[in-house]
């Protein structure tokens, strides 16, 4: 099946980073990581070929990689804007 190929999953990762560029936000990134990271131990021949163990560990791979881009990069200290006026009083 297609889901068993190594470049398959690569090629995803790259489009997701691809996405992420057009559509910032650090959303896919997290997703591209974890398709990569999917591909490269496909690769390495340490994943067998099972659907449910290549969705798992891309699952995992992303949310790990999600959670990590965003105390790295996703969360900045005192970046709130904080109205004091609103555009309607005079």
């Amino acid at each position: 099946m297609l889901w068993q190929e190594w470049w398959v999953w690569m090629i995803a990762g790259a489009v997701l980073a691809i996405l992420e560029i057009m559509i910032p936000g650090f959303i896919l990134l997290g997703f591209a990581v974890g398709a990569a990271l999917t591909g490269l131990l496909l690769w390495l021949g340490v994943l067998g070929a099972s659907l449910a163990a290549l969705v798992l560990v891309f699952a995992v791979a992303s949310l790990i990689a999600w959670l990590v881009l965003r105390q790295v990069v996703g969360i900045r200290h005192g970046q709130v804007k904080v109205w004091d006026r609103d555009i309607n009083d005079g």
